[in-house]
């Protein structure tokens, strides 16, 4: 039929009565920007026309809703019903996303209660398994607490999350989460999408993808519920490293529990809501860890060797717990049943106001304190962690005409970390500072290598803090005209980020091996001198403007064509205190402001000059074009192509800097001695006698910070297309492609001050010489951290996603990716942003080490449902058989790589970083995993990797003059190993080995008492939820850990480590939580 221009369209949210009216243009097109998430009526009326309704429209948050209106020719009195249910499938809109509504917040089941773990429901986004614990010891805080995603083979820490409009990431620019690593506030979540791809230009901020949430609002009906979930150990099963260690299930008590509330202050006009969460949690804690044999602690070795125990070792080892487990060689399995206790609060308060029919408020604040205590690895003391989070937001919306309407918006994002700070000892022996090797300090951090466990420094010997603060503004404005639905607007943030660290004031002990740990022969010392702690405080302002167009160009094809400008300021330090040098080579760095740290200290100047900037600003051109279109090819609304490509900004925001910043010279005096020309005095455990490794301090064992002082833009492409298909009134599919391109992205390790090697017909071969220290490319300096933009990145996945409505009483789910990431490094804070990382890599080469992300999963599988189970609706039946409803998420996913190592630095880069860098051969053909490694304990650990499938790199004829061998139990003049190259960098490669596959299932069985005498919405819900019904233990891969991972397959001298087994799972084993919740 033909358009009919001038028909008014009211459109009324069911919920609170509040109304939006404009009207047709000469083209037949309306549109009512900005609304609110929720059920709509829409009502179109004309003289001449009969007046219709179109009811109970479901409009999501950030989706883009066509309703089209049927006028039929009669009275305007005379009222039309339209009970068809608008299109499923989006014909205006290019964004590749997925919506999770309130029923599936509700009623799916969720471990921990966590709203934002349900953004992986949606193809593309993964779960980082590899995220590290909080039980390890390891610096997860440093990282950021929140759960983190991979969304479209992004960063996590290239996301953005938003709440009511507000960016509430946290310091790290991660996810946000309590320190227990969740987001509460499931009742108080309206909604919320997770942005995939080719989102308009009026999201920033972000690289990766946008999770994009609304806060519940109170409504013209009372509204709410009071809960309690409970969880113990009696109904669970026991942990995997347990079971295999003969220990029983430690004891568990988990209370969540909580009320919420909504309503109308003034009916159609002011509302309120309100929530309330508490977590009251006491865990057993199981942690593995493998620690010298009852024979090692005595000098009997297993390779027959007797080795007479140093008496500083001997006091030392009372801080390494005896084994209770298996035992093979010289390592034991030492388990032990602590407890985590967490005490959470989380609030939530909502108010919204109607001031005029042209003008609309919301406020909203969220407050959530969460203090968590437990065991370290040892269980030698207790360790504290906490997180305070506070956000608001404002906003105030104003409706110029109908074609014009102006969100003005005001937010404040804080979060106050404590990381893992050391706080009573439960073990005396680590409050002993004889056992300290700096001044008044008790043990420092010890790493064993050979696949043992670290021991923590002593007690005092971490703390770390992390505040952030986010002020941010926007606004934006959305006009109609004609066949063009335009939004422009504005954003400014202002970011300020403190961070205070004692870093290394304990010092760390490295040893090559367990004989030198015995003999108390470190192969290095890293320490920080006294009172060398300063704070730190960066700001950093951001900017952004943007411009969209939808545009209506044909009835059944829309453009959607943006540009977004976003740029930074360049970052600064409130005292001056951010160092950098310009090169690798360089002997003093440049500064933010004079200082004679290294004058007073060593007799060194503190600085090559001061800086007027860190770098120049790489942000001053970022233009960013989003282009797309939707095109309906049939003009029935049930077939959509889709594609698009975007260029998405990465940022240098604040939290970046907090790595390289916290050591660096003069501001911070902290340094590493390497003891690799033999024992040198005065390094070790020293007992009675700390501090005298001081006097091996010079300035060439400092640390150093570089930050890349030109970077280039750093940023990514991203193209997509697919094919959205309307199967049923409830049932949609959708199948495509996407694909990124990552230029200039950031390269994180621990030391680049290396020795450069030569490029030979062999791969890269090193000159080995651990005695000169010359060789290094800065000699006048220590470890340097660097923060490089060197590193390209891509992405390609086929995603396929299956939604059904709720309709007949079910609603089903099931999302897939077939994808491949790729990267020379994986992280963005640090090297080791996950726990299959390698701290450093080859910064002069990154082509290296370009393979598989470190977060990369080649298949993922997610299904879900919830079904209402049918039963009698009256009667004694009713009450027995009537009511039930289940839900269940079920993933798969492939599985996550690591690295093949050699321990200790054989090839003679002489890093001082965390991990080694040398990297066996891979033996052609060979699969390089145990396909039954479930029934091949290899000692230990399960023996996962097939060690036969990696060899000693070899001697090439052309190298041969220039190689070192693996001397195993020989010498370099009898080596065990001939014909081998120490030196020569494997060709095993980064990331080769996949580990073991995830399969999950929870599963939710709820039983409702509805009570229709109090009112028609009273509920009694029952809830019985089942985590990892199926009790799969699911396993992290090998980890690279320096010196100490299962992924190290030969020790420094060539000989086997007994490493390549499955030291951690990923998941729980089953869990069983019952619940109750009062509903109206």
């Amino acid at each position: 039929g033909a358009v009919i221009p001038g028909v008014m369209v009211s459109i009324k949210n069911r919920a609170t009565g509040v109304v939006r009216n404009v009207s047709t243009d000469e083209t037949g097109f309306y549109s009512a920007p900005n609304l609110l998430a929720g059920n709509y009526d829409v009502t179109g009326s004309a003289p001449g026309f009969s007046t219709v309704v179109q009811s109970n429209i479901l409009l999501t948050v950030g989706a883009q809703q066509q309703i089209n209106i049927s006028m039929k020719v009669g009275e305007s009195a005379q009222l039309v019903e339209v009970r068809e249910a608008a299109p499923l499938v989006q014909l205006t809109s290019s964004v590749i996303s997925g919506e999770v509504e309130s029923t599936t917040i509700r009623e799916l089941p969720l471990n921990g209660r966590d709203w934002a773990s349900l953004a992986t429901l949606s193809p593309g986004v993964n779960a980082i398994e590899t995220q590290i614990g909080f039980e390890t010891g390891t610096s997860r805080g440093n990282r950021g607490f929140g759960a983190q995603l991979s969304i479209s083979g992004g960063r996590p820490t290239q996301n953005n999350y938003r709440l009511d409009g507000n960016s509430i990431n946290d310091f790290a620019n991660g996810g946000p989460g309590s320190v227990l690593g969740v987001s509460l506030g499931v009742d108080a979540i309206q909604e919320f999408s997770v942005l995939t791809g080719n989102y308009s230009a009026e999201y920033g901020r972000t690289s990766g993808g946008v999770v994009n949430a609304i806060s519940k609002t109170g409504t013209n009906t009372f509204h709410g519920d009071v809960y309690e979930f409970l969880r113990n150990d009696k109904l669970d099963a026991n942990d995997f490293f347990l079971n295999a260690s003969g220990q029983a299930r430690p004891a568990y008590r988990r209370n969540q529990f909580g009320a919420a509330a909504g309503g109308p202050i003034r009916k159609d006009r002011t509302f309120i809501f309100g929530d309330y969460e508490g977590i009251r949690q006491t865990q057993g804690v199981a942690i593995p860890a493998t620690v010298p044999s009852d024979a090692a602690r005595l000098g009997n070795l297993a390779d027959g060797t007797r080795v007479n125990v140093d008496p500083a070792i001997k006091k030392y080892l009372a801080l390494y717990p005896h084994a209770n487990g298996p035992v093979t060689g010289d390592k034991g399995l030492f388990t032990f049943a602590g407890a985590r206790v967490v005490t959470e609060n989380y609030y939530t308060v909502r108010g919204d106001h109607k001031i005029s029919d042209k003008d609309n408020f919301f406020a909203t604040y969220v407050y959530d304190k969460a203090p968590y205590n437990q065991p370290d690895t040892f269980n030698n003391q207790n360790i504290l962690s906490s997180t305070i989070r506070h956000i608001a937001a404002l906003e105030e919306s104003h409706i110029f005409s109908p074609n014009l309407v102006n969100n003005v918006r005001g937010g404040f994002n804080r979060n106050a970390i404590v990381n893992f700070q050391s706080v009573s000892a439960i073990n005396p022996a680590a409050a002993d500072p004889s056992l300290g090797v700096m001044p008044g300090t008790n043990n420092p951090q010890t790493f064993i290598s050979g696949g043992f466990t670290t021991l923590l420094a002593g007690l005092y010997g971490n703390n770390t803090t992390h505040a952030w603060n986010s002020f941010q503004f926007y606004d934006d404005a959305s006009l109609t005209r004609g066949a063009h639905s335009l939004k422009f607007g504005f954003a400014m943030e202002r970011m300020q980020y403190n961070f205070f660290q004692s870093f290394t004031r304990f010092g760390k002990l490295r040893f090559a091996s367990l004989k030198d740990f015995l003999l108390n022969n470190p192969s290095s010392l890293e320490g920080s001198f006294p009172e060398q702690t300063n704070p730190r405080g960066v700001r950093e302002t951001l900017f952004g403007g943007y411009i969209q167009d939808d545009w209506r160009v044909r009835r059944k094809l829309t453009l959607n064509i943006g540009l977004r400008y976003e740029m930074t300021t360049v970052p600064n330090e409130v005292h001056g205190q951010l160092t950098s040098l310009a090169a690798f080579s360089d002997p003093l760095p440049q500064c933010g402001t004079a200082n004679p740290a290294l004058t007073t200290v060593l007799g060194k100047p503190g600085c090559a000059g001061v800086a007027s900037s860190f770098f120049s600003n790489p942000t001053t051109l970022n233009f960013e074009p989003r282009f797309g279109f939707a095109w309906d090819p049939r003009g029935d609304g049930k077939t959509a192509v889709r594609g698009g490509f975007a260029i998405f900004d990465v940022l240098p925001l604040p939290g970046y800097f907090f790595h390289p910043q916290s050591v660096a010279t003069p501001f911070l005096l902290a340094g590493v001695v390497d003891n690799k020309q033999g024992p040198l005095a005065g390094i070790g455990v020293l007992a009675g006698t700390p501090g005298s490794a001081y006097s091996k301090m010079g300035p060439n064992s400092l640390y150093g910070a570089l930050m890349e002082s030109h970077p280039g833009r750093s940023y990514v492409e991203q193209w997509n297309i697919n094919v959205q298909r309307q199967l049923s009134a409830s049932l949609t599919a959708t199948i495509g492609y996407i694909g990124s391109h990552g230029v200039h992205q950031l390269n994180r390790g621990d030391d680049g001050n290396l020795v450069i090697p030569t490029m030979t017909s062999a791969g890269y071969l090193w000159p080995y010489n651990p005695t000169r220290q010359d060789l290094r490319i800065n000699p006048k300096l220590g470890p340097i951290r660097y923060m490089l933009y060197n590193n390209d990145t891509s992405y390609h996945s086929l995603q396929v996603n299956v939604q059904k409505r709720m309709s007949r009483s079910f609603q089903f789910g099931a999302a897939y990716s077939y994808s491949r990431g790729m990267d020379s490094s994986s992280g963005t804070i640090a090297g080791d942003s996950f726990s299959n990382s390698v701290t450093t890599w080859f910064w002069f080469d990154p082509k290296i080490t370009h393979a598989r992300s470190d977060f990369d999963v080649t298949h993922t599988a997610v299904l879900n449902g919830i079904w209402q189970v049918p039963g009698p609706r009256a009667g004694l039946r009713r009450l027995v058989l009537g009511g039930w409803e289940m839900g269940s998420i079920f993933k798969m996913n492939s599985g996550i790589p690591t690295t093949p190592l050699i321990g200790g630095d054989a090839i003679g880069a002489q890093n001082a970083g965390s991990d080694p860098y040398s990297i066996p051969d891979r033996v052609p053909g060979c699969d390089g995993v145990n396909s039954n490694f479930k029934s091949n304990p290899g000692g230990v650990f399960l023996g996962y990797i097939n060690t036969g499938c990696f060899t000693l790199p070899k001697a090439s004829p052309e190298i041969a003059s220039r190689c070192v061998p693996f001397v195993g139990s020989g010498t370099l003049a009898n080596p065990q190993f001939p014909g081998t190259c120490s030196n020569l960098l494997g060709n095993a490669g980064r990331n080769s080995v996949i580990g073991p596959p995830l399969v999950n299932l929870d599963f939710s069985l709820y039983k409702n008492f509805a009570v229709k005498k109090i009112s028609e919405s009273f509920n009694v819900q029952f809830r019985a939820e089942f985590f990892n019904i199926l009790n799969h233990p699911n396993f992290g891969p090998p980890l690279p850990f320096f010196n100490s991972g299962q992924a190290q397959i030969f020790k420094l001298n060539g000989t086997l480590s007994g490493g390549g087994g499955l030291q951690y799972a990923v998941t729980q084993p089953r869990d069983i939580q019952f619940a109750l919740k009062v509903i109206w």
